[in-house]
């Protein structure tokens, strides 16, 4: 019995010995094989040289300068050789702060970091090569290519393009490739389209000895980015910006075939270039105190009461709501009265009979009061909502507004009162709560002339793939055969004896539809019999002026929109805007003039008599 214990603790003794050298010199193996090769393997992550904005055209909107970035070995002792180093680059580099240097060193150095700390974002490549020599000689400091982010059309198209900026501590966790680039999109379509342009991260493989010297590349996997192409065309652009000299405001010229933006201007604009390094303090309060509000982009962010511009929306509310004819016609006096106030149309002694056509071509507001009255905010509202008012268009800007589109349900909500038939007949002419944005404008008027839904867009092409904005339908059967009515009051705004934009359009080279609106900024008081004109007012308390408009009429291709802030009178002030965009379309070749014939002048000639 004792000899089969003996035998028993020797087996079992023999059986752990046996399972441990199994397990030190098979299964463990694969453990000390991953530590070893992470001993002797070194990863490198290579971040991507940022993409390309071009126009339509190819010409540069976005670039890259090529330069170099500064590291410095880890581990450097914080007086004598830190010290030593940095004293080399200030001396060679004079704009380099000696001071900011040790800092950004001293944050990054740690007793568990081997990697070389990068304490020079960028330095000018053609200075940096003079001295290339020199600092490539030196063990404890290391020369990179780098690249930092060029604008060369300085404060061109601002707005659209955007800007890079540095990227802190949010961006680093929303998106790591910022953690190597130490740039991220801020605005305009860097923002937008940022994870397209800042690429794909690159990977390098190598061996190196215990003193971290890299012996043998192992692979390599470089990093790669995307150059877009944008639809604007540049000089189109340059245009808009001369012809609004110093007026605030908004310009934009939209292909109603698929919503494609061939220029868009959001006035003042402003240096995208001071944005790169980081702007400063005082540059920055000049920005942001400018009275004209030049770092907003009022393509998308600003909110404005639409005055007439809504006209074409609300009358298409109205006679397809049920309740009011196509042929309707009330008579305009020049002013509604309701509950002891007087709302006033523009012409103080009235339009007489007007239906549709006639309101929209006379801008009569008396059409627009009793129409209202009949329809009703709740149906209103809903229909400018189907037509985009109110919600966003989708184009590929960030931080798109929605504006406002009240109603009922909207005023209880947000003020906890109830809605007035004044707020209504107010909200009828575009004025009172409602605001909406250029673009949103602007897409409408071009789903008019197109009769499709669509999605206004700065994206043309990716790496040269043509990226496609398919139209959508929007408007039912019975609206479709409206359409032409709407159009042709519109032709007559601007072409009619009676229209409110014919004598400033007078002259254009191409025959176009429009309409004009006035957006008021400050109420009018009810005593007060006459109108002050806008040029005696106040800058800040004329009106906005707008016109939207679309052509060539018969054969539509392009939707211009105009808002010149404080501007007065929509035809006045925005029409001379609106007529030599159209010119520069047609010196540009996007609209093309047929040659005259016999019967092309009778035409004409009809037009003008009517």
């Amino acid at each position: 019995m004792r000899l089969k214990l003996v035998f028993s603790f020797i087996l079992i003794f023999w059986a752990m010995l046996l399972v441990r050298i199994y397990y030190l010199s098979i299964k463990s193996n694969e453990y000390y094989e991953e530590i070893a090769e992470q001993n002797v393997v070194k990863s490198e992550l290579i971040a991507p040289v940022r993409g390309q904005i071009l126009d339509t055209k190819g010409t540069p909107l976005a670039i890259n300068r090529l330069g170099f970035s500064i590291w410095l070995a880890p581990h450097l002792k914080m007086g004598s050789e830190l010290e030593e180093e940095i004293s080399v680059l200030t001396e060679i580099f004079s704009e380099l702060n000696a001071t900011q240097i040790k800092k950004d060193y001293q944050k990054q150095n740690s007793p568990y970091n081997q990697n070389f700390i990068k304490v020079v974002d960028f330095l000018d490549y053609n200075e940096t090569v003079k001295h290339f020599a020199t600092l490539n000689l030196r063990d404890k400091l290391k020369i990179e290519p780098s690249s930092q982010r060029l604008y060369p059309q300085n404060s061109l198209a601002s707005h659209v393009i955007g800007y890079v900026g540095r990227a802190n501590s949010k961006d680093i966790e929303k998106n790591y490739m910022s953690r190597l680039t130490g740039y991220v999109g801020r605005s305009g379509v860097e923002g937008y389209y940022n994870g397209i342009l800042q690429g794909s991260i690159g990977e390098r493989k190598t061996k190196v000895t215990a003193l971290n010297k890299v012996v043998e590349e192992i692979s390599f996997v470089p990093p790669s980015s995307s150059d877009i192409e944008l639809t604007i065309d540049i000089q189109l652009q340059k245009h808009l910006r001369e012809i609004f000299k110093k007026d605030a405001g908004v310009a934009i010229v939209m292909d109603i075939k698929d919503g494609a933006i061939l220029a868009a201007g959001s006035f003042p604009e402003y240096d995208l270039n001071q944005f790169v390094t980081g702007i400063s303090a005082e540059s920055w309060n000049e920005l942001i105190n400018d009275l004209s509000h030049p770092f907003t982009n009022k393509l998308v962010n600003g909110l404005y009461p639409p005055g007439s511009v809504i006209k074409m929306a609300i009358g298409m509310s109205f006679i397809n709501s049920g309740k009011i004819a196509e042929n309707w016609a009330p008579h305009c006096s020049g002013v509604m009265e309701l509950g002891g106030r007087k709302f006033r149309c523009w012409k103080g002694w009235g339009h007489g009979k007007v239906d549709l056509n006639d309101a929209i071509r006379e801008s009569c507001d008396v059409y627009f009061y009793e129409g209202s009255l009949i329809v009703g905010i709740d149906y209103m509202a809903s229909y400018l909502d189907r037509m985009g008012f109110g919600r966003k268009t989708n184009v590929d800007l960030p931080n798109e507004f929605v504006g406002t589109v009240p109603n009922k349900a909207w005023k209880m909500q947000k003020y906890k009162r109830p809605w007035y038939q004044g707020e209504t007949v107010n909200a009828s002419i575009g004025q009172g709560d409602i605001l909406i944005t250029p673009m949103q404008m602007a897409k409408h008027t071009a789903e008019l002339a197109s009769g499709k839904g669509l999605t206004p867009h700065f994206l043309k092409s990716i790496e040269g793939e043509k990226i496609e904005f398919a139209p959508k339908e929007l408007f039912t059967p019975t609206e479709m055969s409206q359409l032409p009515r709407i159009r042709k009051a519109m032709f007559e705004v601007a072409n009619h004896e009676k229209g409110t934009a014919t004598k400033v359009l007078q002259g254009i080279v191409v025959p176009i539809a429009a309409k004009t609106g006035t957006a008021q900024v400050v109420g009018i008081s009810q005593t007060e019999k006459t109108r002050m004109k806008e040029a005696d007012m106040e800058y800040y308390q004329r009106s906005h002026a707008w016109m939207t408009t679309f052509g060539p009429y018969e054969k539509p291709q392009y939707a211009v929109t105009v808002l010149v802030e404080h501007g007065g009178g929509g035809g006045s002030a925005a029409g001379p805007k609106v007529k030599q965009i159209y010119e520069k379309l047609v010196e540009l070749g996007y609209i093309k003039i047929p040659e005259p014939t016999e019967k092309t002048d009778k035409k004409q000639k009809k037009r003008t008599n009517n």
